[in-house]
């Protein structure tokens, strides 16, 4: 990425109320910790809401399915099954409304599976599941969306032969132009077509890629690509939005960004829930984490106690990563045994050859 583009668009976000926040960064971080750990820092002050939902969770407890305070997202059954194999086995989980709830796991752990079903991209075997009090289970993609959860993706879904502008006002909805009669009477829809780009054009300042406006979205940066997909998200004025992995290949410049639009939003009163790897990301942003491990929701608490469960551990490092692989203990008899033998007779057969 180029110099003029990082300058673009790093810098903390401005916050809610549209005042500056005085914030200036000073250097760049070199590594995406240094990136996180910078975006704690400069993040503007919660605002009360915020501040309140945390409160609540800290008193929720920490285990598997509990109940929410004021849950958006209800899951109940859902299962999702690759002939033999099943990807998705979740009985119970809830997301706390206006909260940042992050979904971690190994890769294979069936996060990404789970968003696939959940906004309409993906049908699962069985299952339930209530957003805002309505059930969307079976719901296609643009009615979930329709619905107010929005979503993006790990690898972005912009269209690149279209400019950064048009890629935000295809995510405009209900446009009157989109009818094949009225788009022959620009005169019916012309008003609303300046509301959407004027929109359209806020948000993207919101993300410092208004400058981008005129550019093929092809030629932006990987960090710039997943701004654009989470603009565009916002031109929809979703309710919840969902985020799979949105610093994946971004630039450490670009992370803390990244990070300070996901803490605006939930300031705002947005639900956010995302997946991520980085756990520097997930330990600072967070107010709630879930992990997954082969399907299932294994463990859930605050960031600061749910790094340290065991199963969370585990999900990540195997069951016996803690022990000494020398013991013989975790080897049966009878395979010891047959080890033991042919170690024997391939040492006699190497003395033989000497």
């Amino acid at each position: 990425m180029s110099a003029d583009e990082t300058t673009t668009v790093t810098g903390a976000p401005t916050p809610a109320d549209g005042t500056p926040s005085g914030t200036t960064v000073q250097e760049t971080p070199t590594t995406a910790a240094e990136a996180v750990e910078a975006a704690a820092a400069q993040a503007a002050p919660e605002s009360a809401e915020a501040k309140q939902v945390a409160r609540d969770l800290s008193f929720v407890e920490g285990r598997v399915g509990v109940p929410k305070p004021d849950a958006i997202l209800t899951v109940d059954g859902v299962q999702r099954r690759f002939g033999g194999m099943t990807a998705v086995d979740v009985d119970h989980l809830e997301v706390q409304r206006g909260a940042i709830t992050a979904l971690i796991g190994p890769n294979g752990a069936g996060k990404t599976t789970l968003f696939n079903l959940l906004t309409g991209f993906d049908q699962p075997n069985q299952g339930q599941w209530q957003f805002d009090g309505r059930s969307i289970a079976g719901k296609s993609g643009a009615a979930v969306a329709r619905a107010g959860m929005v979503r993006t993706f790990q690898l972005t879904k912009a269209l690149n032969r279209l400019t950064v502008l048009q890629n935000m006002l295809l995510a405009q909805p209900k446009h009157p132009g989109e009818r094949f009669w009225l788009s022959w009477l620009p005169f019916t829809w012309a008003a609303q077509e300046r509301a959407a780009t004027e929109k359209a054009l806020e948000i993207l300042a919101r993300f410092k890629l208004d400058t981008k406006k005129d550019d093929f979205a092809g030629s932006l940066s990987g960090g710039q690509r997943k701004l654009l997909e989470m603009a565009r998200a916002l031109m929809t004025d979703p309710t919840m939005i969902m985020l799979d992995e949105p610093m994946a290949g971004v630039n450490p410049a670009l992370v803390q960004s990244l990070l300070g639009h996901v803490q605006a939003l939930r300031d705002e009163g947005m639900t956010v829930l995302f997946v991520e790897h980085d756990m520097h990301a997930v330990r600072h942003i967070s107010d709630w984490v879930v992990v997954m491990a082969e399907g299932r929701v294994v463990a859930e608490g605050p960031p600061e106690t749910v790094m340290q469960d065991q199963a969370v551990v585990d999900a990540y490092l195997g069951a016996h990563h803690d022990t000494d692989l020398g013991d013989d203990s975790l080897l049966d008899p009878a395979v010891l045994a047959r080890l033991e033998a042919e170690d024997k007779g391939q040492t006699e057969r190497e003395e033989r050859k000497r």
